[in-house]
């Protein structure tokens, strides 16, 4: 039986109700964290949103989001994780039907 890895981890320091937390992410790089920043921060409800690469030779990166009113920062980052698999479902289907629409230039390399 494969072994189950961690995915998210809740790093020390988060308040006691997730209004301020830090997530460390595991095998993530910036595409995922810029991406998630800016759908994180699309909530007007979050104070703060940021993320870091701790060192090139870690596969991981740290997400720091921060809410107003004590709301909670998991339940953002779990919204926006939605949000973000939205709008790939979205940039895929417009993607296949144009393709499959043949409106597009092809070209070959000539050797």
């Amino acid at each position: 039986m494969a072994e189950i890895t961690q995915k998210i981890k809740i790093m020390k320091g988060a308040a006691p109700d997730l209004s301020a937390a830090t997530y460390q992410i595991f095998d993530e790089s910036h595409t995922m964290g810029n991406a998630l920043r800016w759908m994180i921060m699309k909530n007007p409800k979050v104070e703060f949103c940021g993320y870091s690469v701790p060192h090139p030779s870690e596969n991981l990166i740290q997400l720091r989001i921060q809410m107003y009113d004590g709301l909670s920062s998991l339940d953002a980052l779990l919204a926006a994780l939605s949000n973000l698999d939205d709008v790939c479902d979205s940039v895929e289907e417009k993607y296949r039907a144009s393709l499959a629409g043949g409106q597009y230039q092809r070209w070959e390399e000539k050797s």
